[in-house]
C-alpha cells in the first residue's frame, strides 16, 4: 500500500472518529435533558461503534492507528519508519481538527469554539496514563497474537474506559488537541490539554516498554499492528 493510500486512510479515520465523538456527545446533551449519564453512555457507545467500523475498514490500509501515541510506539516496534511516522502525525492531527469542525457544522454551531470544560489535577492525569496504557496493551498484544479480533477489542476498550476512568479516556494526543477546540460535551479547556498529552505519552510508553521487557516481545507482529 504506497504511502499516500496510508496517510489519506489515516487522515479520514481521524476526521470521522472525531466528528462522532464530538457530534455525538452534542446529540446526548440534545437528547438526555440534562442526564450526565445517559449522555456520558451514549456518547461512550457511538465512539466505541465508529471505532469497530473504522479499524475494520481502514486497518488493511494504514493500521488504523487514528492515534499518535499508537503511530509513536509502532515506529517503536519498527513498525513504521520515520517519513511514515511524521506522515501519520500530521494527518493525525489535521483529521482530528477537520472532524470536530465537521459536527460543528452539522449542528449549526461555531466552528471554532475555545474548550471550557475543566479536566485538569492528578486524578484526571493518572486516568489518562491508565487508560493509554491500557489502550496500547490491548492493541500490542492483540496484533502480537495475531487476533482478527483487534477491531472488537479496541472498541470494548474504549467503551469501558469511558466509564473506567475519571477523565473519560481521551487516550489520544490527536484527539485531546482537536476536542479543545469545542465547547460540547467532549471539549477540554486548552490550558488542560498540555497534561493529558503528557499522561497519555507516559502510559502508551510504559506500555511499549512493559510489552518489550515484562514480555520479552521485540516487536508487536510480523508486519503491522493491525493489517
Amino acid at each position: 500500500m504506497s504511502l499516500r493510500n496510508k496517510v489519506i486512510a489515516e487522515f479520514i479515520g481521524t476526521a470521522a472518529l472525531l466528528a462522532t465523538v464530538v457530534g455525538s456527545g452534542i446529540m446526548a446533551v440534545n437528547l438526555s435533558q440534562g442526564n450526565n449519564g445517559i449522555a456520558l453512555l451514549a456518547n461512550a457507545a457511538a465512539t466505541a461503534g465508529i471505532l469497530y467500523v473504522l479499524i475494520s475498514a481502514l486497518a488493511p490500509i494504514s493500521g488504523a492507528h487514528f492515534n499518535p501515541a499508537v503511530s509513536l510506539v509502532m515506529r517503536a516496534c519498527d513498525e513504521l519508519d520515520n517519513r511514515e511516522l511524521a506522515s501519520y502525525l500530521v494527518a493525525q492531527l489535521l483529521g482530528a481538527i477537520l472532524g470536530v469542525l465537521l459536527a460543528h457544522a452539522m449542528f449549526e454551531q461555531a466552528l471554532i469554539q475555545p474548550g471550557i470544560r475543566i479536566r485538569t489535577g492528578t486524578p484526571q492525569y493518572l486516568s489518562e496514563a491508565v487508560a493509554s496504557f491500557g489502550l496500547l496493551m490491548t492493541i500490542l498484544l492483540a496484533a502480537k497474537q495475531k487476533s482478527t479480533q483487534i477491531p472488537a477489542l479496541v472498541a470494548s476498550y474504549i467503551f469501558a474506559a469511558y466509564w473506567f476512568t475519571s477523565s473519560t479516556s481521551f487516550a489520544n494526543p490527536a484527539v485531546t488537541i482537536a476536542r479543545a477546540l469545542t465547547q460540547s460535551f467532549a471539549g477540554i479547556r486548552p490550558e488542560d490539554v498540555a497534561g493529558f498529552i503528557a499522561a497519555q505519552l507516559l502510559g502508551s510508553g510504559l506500555a511499549y516498554l512493559f510489552f518489550r521487557f515484562g514480555f520479552g516481545f521485540t516487536s508487536s507482529s510480523e508486519g503491522s499492528s493491525a493489517r
